[in-house]
């Protein structure tokens, strides 16, 4: 047999030859914020107030729960596929304590690897190419990879400052639904802006969805996490929705082990099915033995949620004042664990004014701290250019120092 010579060569009716390795879906997704600014922080021995993960472990006797799971060998092989069944009662017991929500605990559950894993699951599951996904914009980066994997387009609606705090404008979601649309992405507590959606609003969303026959996929990791006089209240609880929500928890932010990632969805038996499709063929099953470890966390008493809720809010007033002393825009946060703040108060003292990008990479260098620009979180990058974006999930003494140094390096 003779070798094929290179003249030879079959031709390439793919274009791999000239044809970039990456899915053009992901094409306009590089390397995420949180990465280029935790590197810069290390780089520079910065304070990172960039990316939402504490620098404490959660409860001592959570942890103690994962270890015993570890050497008493449950979890450390494949667990079960909807997750272990000690787990999804857990969560069944949590929703029907917090909110009165009856899920059955082998149908109606699927736990996951982490919230981003669930978000990612629904899109591919419950998608078709070319259907349309309305989300809230500023929003959390991974919402609009996992639309475009699944072949969706996202249209943002975008939430906007007024008196004080980012809100939802419910004419423009109503108008932005379609014939195409076939899901609304909501998130409250709302990442990065720290709003809490009210009951008005949550109501208006729920009465779209029945009268346009639409899903709803709603991120609610934050759920503990809300201050003041917000009050956290489940979509699937509002009437129509129960059977037409995909409802997202995390043990990652309410228990501060952000590294166990695991995460659960709740809905009716059809829509649970199709996440699962999905989710089945993507990391199987994870974190075996910290889903027994998570199911004891959510057994614990209101007294440690209230003393978490009460920690992160006098945590958030720390920060808050340490901005505002340097010049910055503080708009409240009543949830999660973000504060986001306008630069352009500082005039002068940006590199351009208005651009947050710009802004952050100088931040570590001017003032030793590291935050993360919110116009990632945007379509429409020009609209969120003045953001910023500071977590304070971090000890206090972390945030008292990262306070000075911005009041030393801003304020007049």
């Amino acid at each position: 047999m003779t070798a094929m010579t290179s003249s030879a060569r079959p031709a390439d009716p793919a274009g791999t030859a000239d044809r970039p390795p990456l899915n053009r879906r992901l094409a306009e997704f590089g390397t995420t914020i949180f990465a280029e600014m935790s590197a810069l922080a290390l780089r520079t021995g910065s304070i990172n107030l960039g990316q939402g993960f504490p620098d404490t472990d959660g409860p001592e006797e959570i942890r103690e729960a994962a270890v015993r799971a570890l050497r008493d060998g449950r979890g450390n092989q494949y667990p079960p596929g909807p997750g272990v069944p000690e787990l999804r009662a857990a969560v069944t017991a949590h929703q029907l304590r917090r909110y009165g929500l009856t899920f059955d605990p082998d149908t109606e559950v699927l736990v996951t690897a982490g919230a981003t894993e669930a978000v990612a699951a629904a899109m591919l599951g419950l998608l078709e190419p070319g259907d349309e996904v309305v989300a809230l914009e500023p929003y959390y980066d991974s919402y609009a990879a996992c639309i475009a994997m699944a072949g969706g387009r996202r249209v943002p609606v975008t939430l906007r400052p007024h008196e004080g705090r980012f809100r939802l404008d419910l004419d423009e979601l109503r108008a932005a639904v379609t014939d195409r649309t076939r899901l609304l992405l909501i998130n409250t507590p709302h990442n990065p802006t720290g709003t809490v959606l009210t009951r008005t609003e949550l109501n208006a969303i729920a009465e779209l969805a029945v009268e346009r026959d639409l899903l709803v996929v709603t991120d609610e990791v934050y759920e503990h996490l809300v201050f003041d006089d917000a009050e956290h209240v489940p979509l699937a609880t509002f009437p129509g929705m129960r059977d037409r929500t995909v409802t997202i928890g995390s043990a990652g932010k309410t228990f501060s082990f952000t590294g166990w990632k695991v995460g659960w969805v709740t809905a009716a038996p059809a829509l649970v099915s199709a996440v699962r499709a999905a989710k089945q063929y993507l990391t199987y099953v994870a974190s075996g033995p910290f889903q027994y470890a998570v199911a004891e966390a959510l057994a614990l008493p209101d007294s440690y949620f209230d003393a978490f809720r009460a920690d992160l809010r006098a945590k958030r007033d720390v920060l808050a004042a340490g901005l505002a002393a340097a010049g910055f825009e503080v708009f409240r946060t009543a949830g999660t664990y973000f504060l986001t703040t306008d630069i352009r108060p500082l005039g002068a003292t940006l590199s351009k004014e208005g651009d947050g990008f710009a802004f952050c990479r100088a931040l570590p260098e001017r003032a030793g701290v590291v935050a993360v620009p919110n116009a990632v979180f945007y379509d429409h990058k020009e609209t969120g250019a003045p953001y910023v974006r500071f977590a304070f999930c971090k000890r206090t003494e972390v945030l008292a120092d990262a306070a000075e140094r911005l009041r030393t390096a801003f304020a007049h």
